[in-house]
């Protein structure tokens, strides 16, 4: 019967999704299987009952085979070539002067390819380190620049809690970490307290996130003052471990309540917004009937007359005779006319003008 395995290429490395075919496997064994890049060796690191949810059937695919004496001495000569390859590529980029740190070297199972990985603080020219690889071992080589969370992963370390790093032991995905998360657990934001060895965000700050979040949605927002039995009440702080809310009073006493007690005391508070709505629907409702039953609004009831006041009368000023309210403008200037006036209305329309104006010379200008 065939079985779906886990499988790891590297032991901080991500696991793959094989099925076992004909063969019978147990966890550690080693097997060859076919994939993109060529022939690879990995390890049993699971045989779980099913595939992830997110696996398609059709994506998983079955091992080549088990591996043999001949295919693990095989392994051991490749990671003997991977350190001398590591040794090797330090030296050319202490030659080339290059801004890069070598982190780790990979050598595939059939030599086919060997990969490099390395960070650097932006971009690097390695053409000229790459001709010198391929020269010095006859196969494809390849620079993959990593980050420095998987240079921590890689190389490993002691995190601030005393033990292994999490990405050394048991992530092989890294999800994104805001400082938003470490605002809402209520820690000192202190980079030496909130950061891990490889200078980012903790990683376990991600795996608490979840209770915090489903914690806050039962709580009200902080800084926010609310209308409770109590009276008028700001929220201060939550508590996550005692599961209460701290509240400031009108007297200015501060008061822990749990989570029950908050509820009990929000819920029996008078709505005040849905008091005024519901007076403005009503008044509104009133204004509405005080007219009559037949649709003509022209005419409102005696009582909704006394309370509009006196009605504007038909005759009166419209908006373009109302006064102006800034006060009457003053009127424009004019000009007296010109003496030969009398004389340029007479001539033909196509005398005015003539041409342009010639400027006339001032005297003393030279």
């Amino acid at each position: 019967m065939s079985q779906i395995l886990g499988l790891k290429f590297r032991d901080y490395g991500q696991i793959y999704y094989f099925s076992s075919g004909p063969y019978v496997v147990k966890p550690g064994d080693h097997v060859l299987v076919k994939t993109d890049q060529g022939l690879g060796m990995a390890q049993v690191a699971d045989i779980p009952g099913a595939p992830p949810q997110e696996l398609a059937p059709e994506d998983i695919k079955p091992i080549y085979r088990l591996a043999n004496e001949e295919d693990l001495e095989a392994a051991r000569e490749n990671d003997a070539l991977a350190r001398e390859a590591l040794r090797y590529c330090r030296e050319c980029i202490r030659q080339r002067d290059l801004d890069m740190k070598l982190v780790d070297v990979e050598v595939f199972h059939d030599r086919g390819k060997i990969v490099f990985y390395f960070t650097a603080p932006g971009r690097i020219d390695f053409r000229e380190l790459v001709k010198d690889l391929v020269k010095n071992y006859h196969t494809r080589i390849e620079l993959r620049q990593i980050g420095v969370r998987h240079e921590t992963q890689m190389l490993g370390a002691i995190g601030n809690c005393g033990q292994i790093c999490c990405c050394r032991r048991f992530m092989r995905k890294f999800a994104p970490v805001t400082i938003k998360m470490a605002k809402e657990q209520n820690l000192f934001l202190n980079p030496t307290k909130i950061s891990g060895m490889c200078g980012r965000l903790l990683c376990c700050l991600n795996f608490e996130q979840g209770n915090y979040d489903a914690f806050q949605r039962k709580c009200p927002k902080i800084g926010k003052r609310l209308e409770t039995s109590m009276g008028a009440v700001k929220i201060l702080r939550t508590n996550l471990f005692r599961e209460s809310v701290s509240v400031l009073t009108e007297n200015g006493e501060e008061k822990e309540l749990t989570l029950a007690e908050w509820q009990e005391i929000s819920t029996g508070a008078p709505a005040a917004s849905s008091v005024d709505a519901g007076s403005g629907q009503r008044a509104m409702a009133e204004d509405y009937l005080a007219f009559p039953a037949t649709g003509d609004m022209s005419s409102p009831a005696p009582e909704q007359a006394a309370k509009n006041g006196p009605p504007r009368p038909k005759n009166s000023p419209s908006r373009q005779d109302r006064p102006d309210p800034r006060g009457k403008r003053p009127p424009k200037k004019r000009f007296p006319p010109r003496k030969d006036d009398a004389a340029t209305a007479n001539r033909p329309a196509q005398e005015h003008r003539q041409g342009p104006r010639k400027p006339k010379s001032r005297e003393g200008s030279e």
